[in-house]
């Protein structure tokens, strides 16, 4: 394509999943702007929005030193003066603004010092600009920080489109049946992608956005509900209908407390699935500390008792470890056999644990993904769990079910909380369990949003929880995948937390550690041999430090709402009060404002997924694939389009009826565009 070499390509690939033409045309701007105001220097004030200027620069200079270092040019439009501010200064970058040069400039003015400024503006030459029409509805796209740097801004999108479609030459083909587009009064696939790329009709904008969103939610839902169907064709499971000693003894004489009512009525609906003859295929949702892994354990007995095997599958060595001490611990007294497997566990070890496997003396194996390597095989593996939400392609999910004749029933853990509106229109038909509970006894914890500027007031609460014998987290976010930037983020912090709070020890965990380091200090953390950890990587999630009552996440606006919830979630682990600090910069922008609140105001992981989403809207893909959705969202909100989403379900519910063998000539393209989704998004499958 015109204007994309190797290294552009490249990037595309990795910052926004670009890989094809056709990946270009339907990257969507998230917004569109008026360009159609000129402003002056001399109105500008704080606070005020993007804003369009026209002028010469008249000095650039170049500031400070190392990674403080940044380029600084003295804009003016004859009204006034304003300081264009660029950060991590190229010497592309240095060769490409020129003094006495006149520009169009585009960005947000902000205080800096005494003046006004603009960090990163998008700029081009007046000379390139002054003949083409100033739009009403300029199309803004999604940017990283790395294309940013690369000088690559949203007219760069945009032109390259306009090469996409030129290089094309016919309109892009329709693949929803014309009945349908018909029907619902849908303008063509070819006209939407075009309109939301280049029309300067907020009318036209809307049928587009209509239109693409309604095709996504419709092949959301044929695919969901054509699976559902397939599932009804039930597969068949090994039937366990036995409660025999095993569960009966360690559920009377080895469970310390009693039960939560939402555990009960969990292990009775799994229970029910187990000796139906039927696979399992069950999602079991609880928050953090709510006992999904005594569910798990209970669930492993019933497999024993009727004369199978277990397996637990974790994401992380750390949490496999966890898992084992913990569930070993609870059976030993039972005479049961639990080994653990992961890529540690090496030699003459690792051999001995494989061969007790393979005759069945081991009965519950815990480990990692090691479980599924080929010379792992099970006597006879009647259940697999899998503790949070694991990822491999299919033939890696394969390798488990051939271990056996008949597939092993399966039960997904997953402290992540799937918004209840997700749940009834994504998941309707799915085996879902929630533990909406918490053990009693258990104090909730208490979150508390401070300013940078409250710190010390901060700190002075931190060494009274140290002083009584506690851990405390330090938790600094990514920034944007620059690798550099997180490591001097961490640095400077790891320095201040020591400068702080000596004589106590304080361990760090980085993304550039080797697993073994972060495992050594992950583990002398948990062994109360260091006080405090600061970690740039958001901590293991599942990892157990009951003695740990303070949660300090630095530049908490940067992270979303689900994120700090599970971060939350490390604390209130023991009996004690457990805090959990949110430190941020001291203006906020409203949006960041309002994620505080909530956090502040519930501890309720499903309020806090709904409202996450709301938040996050349609351009974060991440929300989306981690949500178990059979593909991405590019457009669509499944909480802000629920209305189009009904429609969608509708259609895709009576096209199946009409054509449960996918043989009717007019819906040919449709089906082949729902198995290509399909293929798509297959390398990055859920095992559930």
């Amino acid at each position: 394509l015109k204007g994309v070499g190797p290294a552009r390509a490249a990037l595309f690939a990795s910052q926004l999943g670009v890989r094809t033409v056709g990946d270009l045309l339907h990257t969507y701007p998230f917004r569109h702007e008026d360009r159609t105001k000129v402003h002056r220097i001399c109105d500008l004030v704080e606070g005020m929005q993007n804003i369009q200027l026209r002028g010469r620069i008249v000095m650039i200079n170049k500031v400070g030193e190392g990674p403080k270092r940044r380029l600084v040019a003295n804009f003016t439009d004859g009204t006034g003066y304003i300081q264009l501010v660029w950060f991590r200064v190229s010497k592309a970058l240095e060769k490409m603004y020129k003094v006495d040069v006149e520009y169009q400039v585009f960005g947000e003015p902000k205080p800096f010092g005494h003046y006004l400024s603009i960090a990163h503006p998008e700029m081009e030459e007046l000379e390139r600009v002054k003949n083409r029409p100033l739009l009403r509805m300029q199309p803004v796209y999604h940017l990283t920080e790395r294309l940013t740097r690369a000088h690559i801004t949203s007219r760069t999108i945009n032109e390259l489109v306009a090469n996409a479609f030129e290089r094309m030459g016919g309109p892009i083909a329709d693949t929803l049946p014309p009945a349908l587009v018909a029907e619902h009064k849908l303008v063509s696939h070819d006209r939407a992608v075009r309109d939301l790329h280049f029309s300067q009709s907020a009318q036209d904008v809307a049928a587009a956005k209509r239109r693409l969103k309604f095709e996504e939610l419709f092949y959301l839902q044929l695919s969901i509900l054509q699976y559902n169907r397939e599932r009804k064709v039930e597969i068949a499971g090994w039937p366990f209908p036995r409660v025999g000693p095993l569960f009966k003894d360690f559920y009377v004489h080895h469970i310390p407390f009693e039960l939560t009512e939402a555990q009960k009525r969990v292990v009775r609906e799994i229970h029910s699935d187990l000796r139906s003859g039927r696979q399992m295929n069950r999602l079991l949702q609880g928050d953090v500390g709510s006992g999904k892994t005594m569910v798990a354990t209970l669930t492993c007995l019933l497999a024993l008792d009727n004369g199978f095997q277990a397996c637990i599958m974790a994401p992380t060595e750390i949490l496999a470890e966890q898992h084992y001490k913990g569930i070993a611990a609870q059976l030993q007294d039972l005479g049961i056999r639990v080994e653990l497997l992961t890529g540690n566990v090496k030699g003459k070890r690792r051999r001995t644990v494989l061969d007790a496997l393979a005759t069945g003396e081991v009965q519950i194996l815990i480990g990692t993904h090691a479980l599924i390597e080929p010379g792992v095989v099970f006597y006879n593996l009647g259940l697999c769990i899998i503790d949070e939400q694991h990822r491999f392609g299919v033939k890696q999910r394969a390798a488990l079910w051939n271990k056996n004749i008949r597939p092993p029933h399966v039960l997904v853990m997953t402290a992540t909380p799937i918004p209840r509106t997700l749940a009834m229109t994504v998941y309707g038909d799915l085996d879902v369990s929630v533990i909406d509970q918490l053990p009693p006894g258990r104090k909730p914890i208490q979150t508390r949003h401070y300013r940078a500027r409250q710190r010390s007031q901060l700190f002075h609460g931190i060494r009274t929880e140290l002083e009584k014998g506690r851990q405390v987290y330090f938790v600094y976010p990514l920034i944007d995948d620059n690798e550099k930037l997180d490591l001097l983020a961490l640095e400077r912090g790891y320095e201040a937390v020591c400068e702080a709070f000596a004589p106590w020890k304080v361990g760090r965990v980085h993304g550039r550690m080797k697993p073994a380091e972060k495992e050594e200090a992950m583990r002398a953390f948990s062994a109360n041999e260091t006080q405090i950890l600061v970690s740039t990587t958001v901590i293991e999630v599942g990892v157990n430090v009951p003695n740990a009552s303070v949660m300090v996440v630095e530049n908490a606006e940067r992270f979303g709402l689900a994120q700090l919830h599970q971060l939350r979630g490390r604390v209130g682990r023991g009996a004690e009060q457990s805090y959990c600090i949110l430190v941020t910069k001291d203006n906020l922008a409203e949006s960041s404002r309002q994620r505080m609140d909530i956090m502040v105001e519930t501890t309720d992981g499903f309020v806090i997924a709904e409202a996450d989403m709301k938040f996050r809207g349609p351009g974060d893909l991440e929300g989306t694939a981690q949500s178990g959705l059979p593909f991405d969202l590019r457009i669509a909100n499944l909480v802000g389009d629920a209305a189009l989403m009904s429609e969608a379900r509708e259609s895709a519910a009576r096209i199946l009826d009409a054509d449960p063998q996918e043989s009717l000539t007019e819906n040919a393209p449709m089906w082949a565009e729902l198995r290509r989704l399909r293929q798509v998004q297959q390398n990055y499958s859920s095992i559930s």
